[in-house]
C-alpha cells in the first residue's frame, strides 16, 4: 500500500461519486473530439493525464489488447503494464492516426493534448449538468467539481466498495509504489491477467444502466 502522505495528496483532488460516474461516463461518450476520447481512454485505464496525453501508437499492442508505458513516462519511474478491456480497444481502433504522427491523442497542431484539455471537458460537463437542473459532477467531501486525476480515487473507491478484489490489485493498477520493502522485493509479477478481469469489471461498470458502449469516432 502507498504511505498516507500519498494517499492523502490523492485524495485532495475531486472525485467523481459512485453513482454519479455511469451517468458521467454516459454523457462523456456522447462527446466528440479528442479530448472526450482521452478522458474516456483515461477512465477505462484509471491512468494518469500525463500517461494517456503521451501515449504512442507503438505502446500500445491491439491483438494482446494491451498498453506498455515505458518507465520514462511514468510517475515512479518503472515501466507500466495496463491491459486493455474490450470497450478500450474499441476506442483506440476508432481514432484516426495522423500520418508522421506517433501520439495516439494528438492535439490540432499535432503535438499531445495539454492538461487543461481534458480539464476543459469535464469542467464543461459539470456546467452542462447543472444547465440541466441537475446537481453537476462533484466530490461528495469537498463539494468541488470533479476533476480528471480524482477518476484513479473514483477507480479506488469502487474496488474497495462495490468488488471483492484485494487492494493490492488496485494499487498496481494505479502504478503506485509497494510501501513495505520485504513484499516489494519478492513481488516479480504485475497480475496482469488478474487485473484484465477487474479492469473489464469497472469498464462494465461505468456503462452499467445507461446503455452504454457506443464508441464515438473523430473525423
Amino acid at each position: 500500500m502507498p504511505p498516507p502522505s500519498k494517499v492523502a495528496n490523492e485524495g485532495n483532488h475531486p472525485a467523481l461519486t459512485l453513482d454519479d460516474a455511469p451517468r458521467w461516463f454516459a454523457a462523456l461518450q456522447a462527446r466528440e473530439g479528442f479530448g472526450a476520447r482521452a478522458l474516456e481512454f483515461l477512465t477505462l485505464t484509471a491512468t494518469r493525464s500525463q500517461e494517456v496525453r503521451g501515449a504512442r501508437w507503438d505502446e500500445i499492442d491491439l491483438d494482446k489488447a494491451l498498453w506498455v508505458i515505458p518507465g520514462t513516462r511514468m510517475k515512479m519511474g518503472k515501466e507500466h503494464r495496463i491491459p486493455l478491456t474490450d470497450r478500450a480497444v474499441a476506442l483506440l481502433q476508432a481514432l484516426p492516426r495522423l500520418e508522421g504522427n506517433p501520439l495516439v491523442f494528438p492535439a490540432a497542431r499535432g503535438g499531445p493534448l495539454s492538461d487543461m484539455t481534458l480539464s476543459a471537458t469535464m469542467k464543461r460537463m459539470h456546467e452542462a449538468e447543472v444547465a440541466s437542473g441537475g446537481t453537476g459532477f462533484i466530490d461528495r467531501t469537498s463539494k468541488r467539481p470533479a476533476v480528471p486525476h480524482g477518476l484513479r480515487s473514483t477507480f479506488r473507491d469502487w474496488v474497495a466498495e462495490r468488488t471483492t478484489y484485494p487492494g493490492d490489485m488496485a494499487e498496481v493498477a494505479l502504478a503506485h509504489s509497494i510501501n513495505n520493502s520485504v513484499e516489494a522485493s519478492y513481488r516479480r509479477g504485475d497480475m496482469i491477467e488478474k487485473r484484465r478481469r477487474m479492469m473489464r469489471d469497472w469498464s462494465d461498470f461505468m456503462v452499467a444502466d445507461f446503455g452504454g458502449g457506443k464508441v464515438v469516432r473523430i473525423g
